[in-house]
């Protein structure tokens, strides 16, 4: 494969705190690469890096010659004032040829935007989040790249933009490289994945293959540093143990002995950093008494103008209702929500709510977020605590939950990543008592690690949860109740209900069949294989393991303290004896420690 990038000992910092450093990589062509990491680990950073955009503190960067990046920003930067047409002529070279011109109106069929209601001349300001993220993307594409650089693309775009999005990528001639936390996404489109992680040795775990190959490696690279741990830590009690005795350094031996205790220290020091980890702490408050029904709606209707949002429609919301919303952008998602809250009347049809409905609401550009207001500001604008369930916490440990440096709480809001601003909010709502949950696309912008938490929260949260997500992944661990909104326009719309994601995924498929629109059909993300557990001979093994080093321990302190008498160096043959016994001691002690290790990361 033709390299098209090499990046060698790259660092770049946010302040004082490197975000990344020595960090080297190749990019070739036809590479598909997922990048991810934990929120502010510096992967649009380094984007800005590789597309030119951004000279960092150190290290270098090896191009092809000649070649083209495309770079589709987290938001990206749109003259909204200006048409369809010129913004995507605005990417092609000369946008006054003939062929830059053939090129914007053949994406512009692509895009189907007539079939939207968009033409060339529609002005930027009149759509929606998602069309400019298409329009952007095509912007870059009409430049004709060899590498494309794509920072989560998949926010603002609904499930069939994310499915043209991943066939374009799978059938694309140019490399790719894709920050995104959408498992399914990467499961479809990467042939390598890439994570920033202070974790690793150099601060980067590559490998080559899908999501799920990925889960399977990572794990077994994170398993071998906590058994590597494990085993280091008892290697350096010995050698503490030795030291403390007293030894006196009079030999090459010796000193050299002590020198490598020094270094056995600092290198459990960076093992235990690494193999640290700190987890979102999430745990949303319920109001205290639940009653059986939180919403019923019956036979509602609502429609602006003559377009029908959903007619005839009726649904049960109670405690532990987990219910996701599915359909296009602008099918009605919203609309359908404000509705069942009671801040937008229906046209037809009933709504009983119970008395004093409090819901908390998760937006899905964080509008509520005061981007000149300092992170404990908007927690607490007139203190230096929180209120949660009851109790007083200072900022500083609410903070620590969401694993918000000492050195944030006093930053603008608007100086934080988007990942970091989601944090921020859902803070927020942890400090809200609510019987309703409303997260309005809550997975933008998080990591993996975030996502699994939001997760499990989600699912324990004891009163409802309406969710508007187009991860899938996510949205199969939620929800125990899908609407979906169909794809075509009815005179009277009717809304469709589903158990679970796969009966979606099955009515979507011959319903799409129905109006003769190709559907591609997400690949499974396979976990990683679980772990083994310890046997009943292993666990009796783990459980006499100490005492058996011990033992060895003191016969190796017993020979040496024999080898220091001065009357055994007078005596060639006991001293060879002693020195063999005290060799075989020595390595049964090994294999005793690494046999350890391997029990007690088995165990844990």
């Amino acid at each position: 494969m033709a390299i098209l990038l090499t990046a060698r000992d790259l660092q770049h910092s946010f302040g004082v705190r490197p975000l990344f450093k020595e960090l080297t990589f190749v990019v070739e062509k036809g590479d598909r690469i997922g990048l991810i990491g934990p929120n502010g680990a510096g992967k649009s950073t380094l984007f800005k890096i590789l597309s030119g955009r951004l000279v960092p503190e150190k290290g270098e960067m090896s191009l092809k010659k000649g070649l083209k990046v495309g770079f589709l920003e987290q938001t990206p930067q749109l003259n909204l004032n200006a048409s369809v047409e010129e913004t995507l002529l605005s990417g092609a070279k000369d946008p006054l040829s003939s062929e830059a011109q053939a090129a914007a109106w053949e994406w512009m069929s692509k895009l189907a935007l007539d079939g939207q209601g968009i033409s060339g001349a529609t002005p930027i300001h009149q759509l929606s989040g998602g069309w400019h993220k298409k329009i952007a993307l095509v912007r870059e594409l009409i430049q004709e790249p060899e590498l494309l650089l794509l920072d989560e693309p998949t926010n603002h775009l609904d499930i069939e933009s994310i499915l043209w999005l991943e066939e374009l990528i799978q059938k694309s001639h140019f490399a790719v490289m894709v920050i995104t936390h959408d498992r399914v996404f990467l499961q479809n489109v990467t042939n390598r994945m890439m994570e920033l992680n202070v974790q690793y040795p150099q601060g980067v775990l590559s490998v080559s293959g899908d999501y799920s190959t990925y889960l399977e490696l990572r794990e077994s690279q994170l398993s071998q540093q906590r058994a590597e741990e494990v085993t280091l830590k008892n290697k350096l009690r010995r050698e503490t143990e030795w030291l403390r005795r007293g030894a006196k350094a009079r030999t090459t031996k010796q000193q050299a002995r002590i020198q490598r205790a020094h270094e056995l220290m600092n290198e459990v020091d960076e093992l235990e950093f690494r193999n640290r980890r700190k987890e979102l702490s999430l745990d949303f408050q319920t109001a205290q008494k639940q009653p059986n029904r939180l919403i019923e709606a019956r036979n509602i209707s609502k429609a602006y103008g003559e377009k029908s949002l959903f007619s005839d429609f009726s649904v049960f919301i109670g405690p532990g209702s987990r219910v996701g919303l599915l359909g296009r952008n602008g099918c009605g998602k919203s609309s359908l929500i404000r509705c069942l809250l009671g801040t937008e009347p229906v046209d037809e049809g009933t709504i009983v709510r119970a008395d004093q409905l409090p819901a908390a609401y998760f937006e899905q550009k964080r509008e509520s977020l005061d981007l000149q207001q300092t992170v404990q500001k908007t927690l607490c604008p007139g203190g230096d605590s929180v209120i949660y369930r009851g109790k007083p916490i200072h900022i500083r440990s609410y903070l620590d939950r969401f694993l918000f440096s000492r050195e944030q709480i006093d930053l603008p809001v608007g100086k934080l990543s988007g990942g970091e601003q989601s944090r921020l909010l859902l803070a927020r709502l942890m400090l809200q008592e609510a019987k309703v949950l409303v997260l309005d696309e809550p997975t933008n912008d998080l990591d993996i690690e975030t996502l699994d938490v939001l997760e499990t929260c989600l699912s324990e949260f004891e009163g409802a949860v309406i969710l508007v997500t187009h991860d899938r992944y996510f949205l199969d661990q939620v929800a125990n109740q899908i609407i979906a909104f169909p794809d075509f326009q009815q005179p009277r719309r009717s809304l469709e209900k589903f158990a679970n994601l796969s009966q979606w995924e099955a009515w979507h498929t011959d319903h799409l069949a129905a109006l003769k629109v190709p559907v591609r059909k997400a690949a499974p993300i396979e976990a990683p294989p679980k772990k083994r557990k310890l046997s009943y001979n292993e666990t009796r093994e783990l459980a006499s393991m100490e005492n058996k080093i011990q033992e060895v321990e003191a016969q190796i302190a017993s020979l040496e303290a024999e080898l220091a008498k001065p009357e055994i160096q007078s005596q060639p043959q006991k001293l060879t004896e002693l020195y063999q016994k005290l060799h075989e001691a020595q390595e049964l002690h090994e294999r005793l420690f690494s046999r350890w290790a391997e029990l007690e990361a088995l165990a844990n």
